[in-house]
């Protein structure tokens, strides 16, 4: 499929980046990223908690600086890019949407369950009023059929959203599944809604399901240095850049100056490896949410299990995100039945 108009390509780096690091990001830190970004000549730069504006909490993660603090040292840099932020309905306030604006963040990404389009209304509508680019973010998109998430996504679009993304939060789909999901999204959305796709890289599909993406019809695409992410991380953005000038698409972006910055600025941050391994490979077999890797980890470490056995159980009983206490629950049944002391 031939192109028609210029990709847009956001960086998650300095917003999903932040569950690959338990949300411990310096100011300093922060402010280097998007400036790099920023000269490679993303088009968007998302800023944030890893789960969104006002996720900082015992459930989801403490934070080393509140969102206010990472935008202003992103928004003191960066030049061209648009400066973006996520929220969730029932964790971030319009409140904290309209402060993130008032920083210089003109761009937002409304997050809901793949189901739970509906919540998305108060906060598209309030960033529409602020004057706000707005997406839709349907999360865990595998886990309904293409027809029904389009009829989520068509909601979203009715509340004033520009585009609406397929968001593979489990890094779950395989290609087949996002053509399906874009095919849907464009059959019901009008002309003008853009599509988006968001991966991640736990079966080791991330770039081959955004280039499936985008060659479906998809226009944004998300990405991040070196693939920091949740679980193996999102789409890396070093070879999604490559192959799409392989391709004819991506002639405006900086490759090396990429290269550069996340083999120079993103890795040596690694405290885990980002990269697909036993535990990461089993967040996309069992579906569950990407940022349950840490927590399984933690809390397998602390009662002597496998943490795999736990996000598999947690696959099973179809937990999303949210729900990150219950992976507690499942690990002391776990450890019960083994006889483990707790």
């Amino acid at each position: 499929m031939t192109m028609t108009k210029k990709v847009y390509l956001q960086d998650v780096t300095l917003r999903d980046g932040m569950h690959a690091i338990r949300h411990q990001m310096s100011l300093d830190d922060v402010a280097r990223v998007a400036k790099a970004l920023d000269e490679a000549g993303v088009d968007a730069i998302e800023v944030a908690h890893g789960d969104g504006l006002g996720g900082a909490s015992l459930t989801y993660g403490p934070s080393s600086h509140a969102d206010k603090e990472w935008i202003e040292a992103a928004a003191d840099v960066v030049e061209n890019a648009v400066l973006t932020t996520l929220t969730l309905p029932g964790i971030g306030t319009t409140d904290q949407l309209r402060e993130a604006y008032d920083l210089g963040v003109r761009s937002v990404r409304v997050a809901t369950h793949a189901t739970e389009a509906d919540v998305s209304w108060e906060h598209i509508t309030f960033a529409k009023e602020l004057g706000m680019d707005v997406a839709g973010f349907l999360m865990m998109s595998h886990m309904i059929p293409a027809k029904e998430l389009a009829e989520q996504a068509k909601k979203m679009e009715s509340y004033g959203a520009d585009a609406v993304y397929v968001t593979d939060s489990a890094g779950r789909l395989t290609m087949d599944g996002v053509k399906d999901r874009v095919r849907a999204y464009r059959d019901v959305l009008k002309p003008e809604t853009e599509i988006g796709i968001h991966a991640h890289q736990n079966l080791s599909l991330a770039v081959a399901n955004s280039i499936a993406a985008l060659e479906e019809g998809a226009y944004r695409v998300d990405a991040s240095l070196a693939g920091h992410g949740a679980g193996a991380g999102n789409t890396p953005i070093e070879p999604l850049v490559a192959v799409m000038e392989l391709k004819g698409w991506g002639d405006d972006y900086d490759l090396f100056a990429l290269q550069d910055a996340a083999d120079d600025l993103i890795r040596p941050l690694h405290e885990r490896p980002v990269q697909v391994d036993r535990e990461t490979l089993t967040v996309g077999y069992a579906g569950v949410y990407s940022s349950f890797l840490r927590h399984a980890e933690r809390i397998g470490e602390s009662l002597n299990l496998d943490g795999r056995d736990i996000l598999v159980e947690a696959g099973r009983r179809s937990l999303v995100g949210g729900q990150e206490d219950m992976l507690m629950d499942i690990a002391l049944d776990m450890a019960a039945a083994k006889g483990e002391k707790l």
